[in-house]
């Protein structure tokens, strides 16, 4: 067994441990937030779920507590994320406290404490090959690129972060996003929503981007 193996092994036993007494430990707060859900927003499910591309872009269905509600134009269509993002809802978010259900995708092996964060497998069917080495790792609550969201506020710069990581995996680097992590949630580091990258809408056509290349 290499190195390597050796360190996803020992990152797989702490992934188990770490999730268990954290879901038991984060219990209270996520009580707390499933009655300020259901209180705020009792139209819709106090849990959120949705299908992910995790690793080696096999689907898998993530576990989050709602931070948003589920209003609906004349139309019957979902507003704007902006405008279904309550004041609730961003504390929720902001605090992390809706990440916790996620320990349960780690304990069925899903996804890890650390890795590149889950994205929706309709953007992954976008990725180029270079792109889509970010799936080479199992998906994360926490990241390299997480940890550093405010130096990544375009897709590109995302990719770079998440590759980094998936070329760089070692325990060291895991305990570094650990604890960069916990002062991230206890200091409130989190940027704004709207600083986020919006959808991944693809990449550039390479004639245009040759072209685009010319012009400059």
């Amino acid at each position: 067994m290499n190195d390597k193996k050796i360190q996803r092994a020992i990152k797989r036993v702490f992934d188990v441990l770490f999730s268990l007494i954290l879901f038991v430990c984060a219990s209270p707060f996520l009580l707390i937030g499933m009655l300020i859900v259901k209180i705020c927003s009792p139209e819709s499910p106090v849990f959120f779920k949705q299908v992910r591309s995790g690793y080696k872009c096999q689907n898998f269905t993530i576990y989050k507590l709602r931070s948003m509600t589920n209003e609906r134009d004349e139309n019957g269509e979902l507003l704007p994320d902006e405008q279904r993002l309550k004041t609730w809802g961003k504390i929720i978010r902001k605090t992390n406290i809706d990440e916790i259900p996620q320990t349960l995708n780690i304990l069925k092996g899903e996804m890890s404490l650390i890795g590149p964060r889950p994205v929706l497998p309709s953007d992954v069917e976008k990725f180029n090959e270079y792109q889509r080495h970010r799936q080479d790792a199992l998906p994360g609550i926490s990241g390299w690129e997480a940890v550093n969201e405010w130096e990544t506020p375009t897709w590109e710069k995302k990719f770079e972060y998440d590759i980094y990581y998936v070329d760089n995996f070692s325990l060291w680097l895991d305990i570094k996003i650990f604890f960069k992590t916990i002062y991230v949630i206890l200091f409130a580091k989190r940027p704004d929503e709207n600083y986020r990258p919006a959808r991944f809408e693809g990449n550039e056509p390479v004639e245009a981007a040759v072209e685009t290349k010319k012009e400059v």
